[in-house]
């Protein structure tokens, strides 16, 4: 029987840009089969969160224009656990939303936020973490961020280093640090004493919108205004007046790099942020040349440690490939070496300033 306090927040506005050319702004990856499941990774988060949370207190927080593809994907949901955000303003002001949503309807409530491009592997112990990461902000009122062991002198994400221990592998927070340079992480990976910040947070309603008063006003402020409408029919139009206005700011620098109130459960349940196409490529099967193939057919002479992703019926023959990213989207191309995949962001910039929105 689950907890009726408890509530899950699948964070889905994103447009996903490093998995360009597959995730586009019409469709992105969120919404995608990648894995060939045939669930894409927001169908896979929901059914992930159903053990914890009573499927009525989950909330999708998206943009309104892929509010039809939630509805597809998730019909079961109500149009009140489905929140349209009428501008992107970062994860701040849309965990900002949520909380106010929820605590107008359960004041009590206890919430976890996740992603919604997230792999798990191991679930029962997925589970059993996240059950622990709800009694324990439900007992010390702090603010939780699950943390993963770094196996990698990974660049791409943000990283907490633990400070005094709780017990049963909680620990205070010492520092964040986003995103470091590749001589950093290094470092970071060898001392031990840090791990990936997985984007995944656990915290009482009331706690979230304490600290977001104290450490970020302006974003706090917004909602504030409007706190009598939320729960009620005017919730919507408040929120299409007044979100386009508020600032863009992600709920790290926001309040977890500030707040004193910071914790981590060190967790270790097979995660994998599906960011990037070396994380798919991780995340997937390998041939006997550890080359990955998917819903495609490859002939692959002397080439190894390679990703192939490409559409339609399309024979893909290569020679001498080694360690590339090869993904073909039908009007889009995309090859690229894996070490230099932080560079799609640019490439999509690129793309916009010489074709418009055509090929995005």
């Amino acid at each position: 029987m689950v907890d009726k306090h408890r509530y899950c927040v699948i964070m889905c506005g994103g447009i996903g840009s490093r998995f360009w050319p597959y995730s586009r702004s019409s469709r992105p990856k969120q919404f995608i089969d990648f894995l060939g499941t045939g669930r894409s990774l927001l169908q896979m988060s929901y059914d992930r969160i159903l053990p914890l949370v009573a499927k009525e207190n989950v909330v999708i927080v998206t943009n309104e224009q892929y509010a039809p593809l939630v509805r597809e994907q998730l019909p079961e949901l109500s149009e009140d656990q489905i929140l349209l955000e009428p501008a992107r303003r970062n994860t701040a002001p849309c965990i900002a939303w949520a909380a106010y949503h929820i605590a107008a309807r359960d004041p009590e409530a206890s919430i976890m936020v996740a992603p919604s491009d997230h792999m798990i592997t191991r679930e029962a112990v997925f589970e059993r973490s996240i059950l622990s990461g709800f009694e324990f902000v439900e007992r010390t009122g702090a603010l939780l961020t699950l943390g993963i062991a770094p196996t990698r002198p990974e660049t791409g994400y943000g990283y907490i280093q633990i400070g005094n221990p709780e017990g049963n592998g909680f620990y205070k927070v010492k520092t964040f640090t986003e995103k470091p340079k590749l001589e950093l992480a290094e470092v970071f990976v060898e001392s031990g004493e840090f791990f990936w910040n997985s984007g995944i947070f656990l915290w009482k309603a009331r706690t979230i919108i304490n600290e977001l008063k104290l450490h970020a006003p302006d974003v706090a402020d917004l909602f504030e205004a409007g706190v009598s409408q939320f729960g009620t029919p005017t919730e919507r139009e408040f929120i299409n007046r007044n979100f386009p206005g508020c600032m863009g700011i992600s709920i790290d620098f926001a309040v977890m790099e500030k707040s004193k109130n910071v914790y981590v459960e060190c967790v270790n349940f097979g995660w994998t942020d599906l960011g990037t196409w070396s994380a798919l490529y991780d995340s997937s099967p390998k041939n006997r040349d550890a080359n990955v193939t998917q819903n495609c057919s490859v002939l692959a002479y002397n080439s190894t440690g390679n990703i192939f992703a490409v559409n339609g019926e399309k024979l893909v023959v290569v020679e001498g490939l080694k360690d590339f990213i090869v993904a073909d989207a039908g009007d889009v191309l995309l090859i690229c070496p894996k070490s230099e995949e932080q560079r799609i962001k640019k490439m999509v910039n690129d793309t916009h300033l010489a074709f418009g929105g055509k090929y995005l």
